[in-house]
């Protein structure tokens, strides 16, 4: 195939499938949180991770990195100790972020406002050998954590205080959980830019969700439709000169809608299996038991 003839096309799908698979991993949390616009405000504070790495001539990969994890931290502080004032005080954070990188960037004497767009929306040709390098560890990290400590990060996610009664260090994996998306907005920012990322790690968890209801299934789907759509969209702006980010993000928002729309038959299916499995298990002239069906669907939907 021509499109894998090319050097800088082989990294970049390299890139996309990498990042397919941790947007969704890290997002299905933040969903579960209420969280899904997190990813965004970190990519904004990545913004200045990047313009000091133009400044320093090191890498803005690594230099972003560091940024949006120190950010992510005080966005979860934030969020559990702050109280009228919190929201003040992210909108300042973001706000800042955004405004250090553009300027940052400016004062580099190889930086440029074009330099900045391609990690705001993503560029193909930009993914350097040294960027697949940094991304590979990165996700690695992020896929080692979220697969790792799934079932501590989904207690945490699901219900705080419970986790906190059971023993689980709560404070600790909640932090984890804001720097693994940190790791996960820069593993994604040369693909599909910091501006969209997260999209894509929102977009194909609600995908997976119209159609399926326990956490591992939605979990695994997820990833597979992040996957698919990264590479569907880093293969159409080859062919099509497309903004690389820009495509992702649609081509998975038109997953979601087509799953929503398979979504209703499959319930009402299952709805009548249902009753007709209840039908079947009641004896003649007995009433059936209403507690075992809700019983078993508490069940289906939290295992992990």
């Amino acid at each position: 195939m021509e499109i894998l003839q090319t050097a800088f096309m082989q990294r970049a799908l390299i890139a996309a499938v990498l990042v397919g698979i941790t947007a969704p991993a890290v997002g299905i949390y933040l969903v579960q949180r209420r969280q899904a616009l997190m990813g965004d405000g970190i990519g904004h504070v990545a913004m200045t991770g990047v313009g000091l790495g133009f400044l320093l001539s090191t890498s803005a990969i690594w230099m972003a990195t560091l940024v949006s994890v120190a950010g992510a931290i005080t966005m979860e502080l934030i969020r559990a100790y702050g109280r009228t004032r919190g929201d003040i005080a992210l909108a300042m954070l973001f706000y800042g972020g955004m405004a250090g990188g553009v300027l940052l960037i400016n004062l580099a004497p190889n930086g440029s406002n074009g330099s900045l767009s391609t990690y705001l929306f993503g560029s193909l040709s930009t993914v350097s050998p040294a960027d697949v390098s940094a991304i590979s560890l990165l996700a690695a990290f992020v896929v080692l954590v979220t697969v790792g400590l799934r079932r501590q990060l989904f207690a945490v996610s699901q219900d705080e205080e419970f986790a906190r009664v059971t023993g689980l260090p709560v404070r600790a994996l909640n932090l984890l959980i804001a720097v693994t998306a940190a790791v996960t907005v820069t593993v994604a920012m040369r693909v599909v830019g910091l501006l969209l990322v997260s999209a894509l790690m929102v977009v194909p968890v609600a995908a997976a969700q119209q159609i399926t209801r326990s956490f591992v299934v939605t979990f695994v789907l997820s990833v597979v439709i992040g996957t698919a759509v990264t590479l569907a969209g880093t293969v159409t702006s080859y062919y099509q000169d497309v903004p690389p980010g820009a495509t992702i993000v649609l081509i998975a928002i038109g997953v979601f809608v087509v799953l929503t729309a398979l979504a209703t038959p499959l319930a009402r299916r299952r709805a009548r299996a249902l009753r007709a499995a209840e039908a079947a298990a009641v004896p003649d002239g007995e009433a059936p038991d209403v507690n075992v069906p809700a019983a078993r669907r508490s069940t289906d939907d939290v295992t992990v």
